[in-house]
């Protein structure tokens, strides 16, 4: 196999991780015609079918998942020489990609992230938010620099990247000012059969708390689930339900949301992560965040 195209390979590694042609020509922003010419001009070159079709989906052939391997290595290499000569320019303004999972609490987003523009005059910072999975596909091609999640990188994804561990916050109840008083009289006892918002089953922290309401003896009713922090707490500042939240921003969320803590979940807590491409941290700007982030009180 001889010249290989970088671009064919790149079409190729995007329709692996993502399942379908349909979906890698929404991530590339292609046609699906398009993408599957490449395929068919790449198989040519390795002479033999890299997918079988599975449903309406694709899976990997046995010569595609060697490809696939080394796509990985060969986009993880990508990431860190676009990850080192960022940082050998340092003197120019700078760009940080930052993919944000979107179950994490903006606010708490935004403490991890604020000590660098503080520190890196012309320093820009662009968000993306999305689910764990699609935002490290983008960490492997060099779209983003760093992830911040409140979960590791799940056991068995198949992408080279890194965990950082910056810290943890205990979780507490919100309600509404007007219902507050009532709830905090006999927390967490109060929660049986009560109206609550959570995020999705399966997620880290739903996982945690659902251990939590056995531990305690209560059945809350569950009236909405959310992938999504922030809309999670807009329905419980309109008076939905009382909403589990990181106890660290306690105060914010008092102010912003016009809530009220009613009761912390004793032994359960939100771990936050910063998920990079290298094991050895090179940019400067991801430096600062890490080191600053595992220095502050989040429980």
């Amino acid at each position: 196999m001889r010249h290989l195209n970088y671009q064919h390979l790149l079409y190729f590694w995007t329709v692996a991780r993502e399942g379908s042609i349909a979906r890698a020509a929404e991530v590339l922003h292609l046609t699906p015609q398009t993408i599957s010419g490449q395929l068919k001009q790449l198989e040519a070159r390795v002479g033999a079918p890299l997918f079988r079709k599975a449903g309406r989906g694709l899976v990997l052939s046995e010569t595609g998942r060697m490809v696939r391997q080394y796509a990985d290595d060969i986009f993880s290499l990508g990431a860190e020489l676009a990850q080192r000569v960022q940082t050998e320019l340092s003197d120019l303004p700078t760009t940080l990609h930052v993919g944000i999972v979107n179950s994490i609490a903006k606010l708490i987003a935004y403490r991890i992230l604020e000590p660098a523009l503080a520190q890196h005059e012309g320093l820009r910072i662009v968000c993306r938010e999305g689910d764990l999975d699609r935002l490290l596909g983008d960490l492997a091609v060099h779209r983003l620099d760093l992830v911040l999640s409140d979960r590791p990188i799940p056991t068995g994804l198949n992408v080279r990247a890194y965990n950082h561990r910056l810290g943890e916050s205990g979780v507490s109840f919100y309600v509404g000012k007007s219902q507050a008083a009532r709830y905090r009289r006999n927390f967490p006892e109060c929660l049986h059969e009560a109206p609550v918002l959570l995020p999705v089953d399966g997620s880290a922290l739903r996982r945690g708390l659902d251990d939590w309401f056995d531990r305690v003896g209560v059945a809350p009713r569950v009236v909405a689930e959310f992938d999504d922090s922030a809309l999670l707490k807009a329905f419980g500042q309109a008076g939905a339900g009382l909403f589990p939240a990181p106890s660290t921003i306690a105060v914010q969320l008092e102010q912003m949301y016009h809530v009220r803590r009613v009761g912390q979940a004793e032994g359960v807590t939100e771990s936050y992560y910063a998920i990079s491409p290298e094991r050895r941290l090179k940019h400067s700007a991801v430096v600062h965040i890490t080191e600053v982030a595992r220095g502050l009180t989040f429980g």
